[in-house]
């Protein structure tokens, strides 16, 4: 029942996540075309204009407008385009008083950049909505002067918000950290002292009362197995490896990756995985677990996520190398957020770098989305 479940709220998600993607889409679509065409329309209205001058216009308001498709990858590039096609516009058509393609690039870039940028971009757009005073009423200029510091106001609420949760996100998995440290610390002294008692006392009637010494290494064996078995209900508890539940269970590897790709395959992902490991048959415990995690974390991240098709997998050992490549076409990163944001690209480039390995997660330039993971062979570089 909970796997159903689960699988009900994972659909349900992917849904969502679709339609959201559909209708950024189709917001990336229609806002340039709608201000393209308005600013064109602006100018053909315009009276007293040679044909030159409106021709000017009407490139000038399709620049402006066809600009604004690359507003959140540019949103600097586009704010230019925008003053200065605004410009253009104002002197053939002054009366167009807002400055509509500079109020979607201020919101773009407000939502972008820190205040020490956006604000010189709405000074700038200020001064050019301005102009209004020298052509119109002032009541109606000041007016339309409260349309740039609320479009820049709305666009800085919408990146304060992403960097609150951001920093959300990054203090839980700090205090999750420090609380998984004191359990484990809790956990491993208990054991450790009662071993090192233990053996003490095994060493000292060792020759004269054997008897005692094999009761003392029972003992040492149970403490061991208790501790074992702690440890891993504990990583169970806080469900940070997605296992099943069995703190006896063998730690995963590399073996279940293609059991890793059917499950996302029933999902309706489409998966490819390429395994090119002859170089290195057998991996080392840490690494093989390293691995999986990564995996099972960047592949899960896609299904939830990217919104994604297919994803290549590819796995390779060569000189002593674990390399790992994760890549999906789904619609990578928003633009304006940093790719290595995000609590599941933290803990898998926690993993890497404790292996003493090297981690990359990036939109790619064609679409979609890329982990890439290197993971020594040899763990004594491992960090401690």
């Amino acid at each position: 029942m909970r796997i159903v479940r689960r699988a009900a709220i994972g659909d349900t998600a992917r849904v969502r996540n679709i339609e959201r993607r559909r209708l950024r889409q189709a917001a990336d679509i229609a806002v340039p075309l709608v201000v393209a065409l308005f600013l064109m329309a602006l100018v053909e209205d315009a009276t007293g204009l040679s044909a030159i001058e409106t021709l000017l216009g009407m490139l000038a308001g399709a620049i402006q407008g066809a600009a604004l498709w690359w507003r959140r990858s540019h949103p600097q590039v586009v704010m230019a385009i925008a003053l200065a096609g605004g410009l253009v516009i104002w002197a053939l058509a002054p009366d167009g008083m807002f400055p509509f393609a500079g109020l979607v690039a201020i919101f773009a870039l407000a939502a972008a950049r820190p205040p020490r940028v956006s604000l010189l971009a709405l000074a700038a757009l200020a001064a050019l909505t301005a102009l209004n005073y020298l052509t119109a009423a002032q009541d109606d200029a000041t007016f339309v002067m409260i349309f740039p510091v609320v479009a820049w106001a709305l666009g800085e609420a919408a990146r304060s918000r992403r960097a609150a949760i951001g920093e959300a996100s990054r203090r839980a998995v700090g205090e999750e950290q420090a609380r998984i440290a004191r359990e484990l610390h809790d956990v491993i002294a208990h054991s450790v002292s009662v071993i090192v008692v233990q053996a003490a006392a095994a060493d000292d009637v060792f020759d004269e009362h054997p008897d005692q010494a094999r009761r003392a290494l029972r003992s040492i064996e149970g403490a061991g197995r208790e501790a074992l078995v702690e440890l891993r209900r504990l990583l169970v508890a806080v469900g940070s490896d997605g296992d099943d539940g069995d703190p006896l269970r063998p730690h995963p590897g590399l073996d279940r990756l293609d059991e890793l790709a059917g499950s996302l395959r029933a999902a309706g992902l489409d998966v490819v995985v390429r395994d090119d490991r002859t170089a290195a048959p057998t991996l080392p415990v840490g690494v093989d677990l390293c691995a999986y995690r990564i995996l099972q974390e960047a592949l899960t991240n896609t299904l939830r996520h990217a919104s994604a098709r297919r994803v290549d997998v590819s796995v390779r050992a060569a000189d002593g190398v674990l390399e790992l490549e994760i890549r999906d076409d789904g619609r990578g990163a928003p633009a304006g957020q940093a790719n290595d944001s995000g609590r599941g690209i933290t803990g898998m480039r926690e993993r890497a770098t404790m292996l003493g390995g090297t981690f990359e997660a990036r939109s790619t330039p064609g679409g979609g989305f890329r982990v890439r993971a290197r993971l020594p062979l040899d763990e004594s570089g491992a960090r401690r």
